[in-house]
């Protein structure tokens, strides 16, 4: 008869409820959100644009993230029996510190074990002038066609380096929105496979020193065409 043991290492620390209620950041949302909400329209809402519904449906799930009586999953080890409370979360980017920085590392993993493949990449930072951030603001419908046009930009130029039929160029991009009315920053962090995947896997290098000037004029040309047609620029601009 043989017996096993596990050891346990002393530094593994035991699991503890965050309690986020604490925070400053916490106290300060729940003591002033309301009073903000209500004076919106008419001291802000000139300033910074209508008053979006998302806005109260991620501070009040926020407010509810973390704290066990508004909800939580027991954990238990099948081995030991060991078990604890955790707290159920709000799964939000960005304004809750704890589930942003969870979903940071999260998304790095999942990207680096499932979509990027073993191939050099690039980072490219795609972003536009002072002068036309403003529609991005009021609209933010405008940020998923930032997207879309620089991927076809991103595309078109890859597939003009590789030259070979069928190929397909490969990206992971980010929309960043930092800033407020005056430094609002609308742009976009793309990872890109440096070269084209064929349709039988083999990956085709670009294997040239790329100049990203040569994508700006494509770019902007895209960008203040998809201003034009919806209305909210002229051939002034354009100029």
């Amino acid at each position: 008869m043989s017996v096993n043991t596990l050891a346990v290492s002393k530094n593994v620390k035991e699991y503890k409820c965050r309690k986020p209620q604490y925070s400053p950041y916490y106290q300060c949302i729940e003591d002033n959100y309301e009073i903000f909400e209500r004076v919106y329209e008419r001291k802000y809402q000139t300033k910074y644009g209508y008053f979006r519904s998302i806005v109260s449906k991620v501070i009040y799930q926020y407010l509810d993230c973390g704290i066990l009586h508004n909800g939580f999953a027991r954990v238990k080890c099948r081995a030991c029996n060991h078990e604890y409370l955790l707290a159920f979360s709000c799964k939000r980017r960005h304004f809750c510190p704890s589930c942003h920085a969870k979903r940071v590392v999260e998304f790095g993993e999942f990207a680096c074990s499932n979509v990027l493949k073993n191939v050099p990449h690039r980072h490219f930072v795609f972003s536009i002038p002072k002068i036309i951030r403003i529609y991005f603001l009021f609209d933010r419908t405008l940020l998923k066609e930032l997207s879309k046009i620089a991927w076809k930009v991103l595309g078109l130029y890859y597939k003009n380096v590789v030259n070979k039929q069928d190929a397909a160029p490969a990206a992971v991009a980010s929309i960043q929105t930092f800033g407020d009315f005056l430094g609002f920053n609308p742009h976009l962090h793309v990872l890109c496979a440096d070269g084209c995947f064929g349709k039988n896997g083999m990956f085709y290098a670009a294997n040239i020193d790329l100049d990203a000037g040569c994508l700006e004029p494509l770019f902007r040309h895209k960008i203040l065409s998809m201003l034009k047609r919806r209305g909210l620029i002229t051939d002034c601009v354009l100029l």
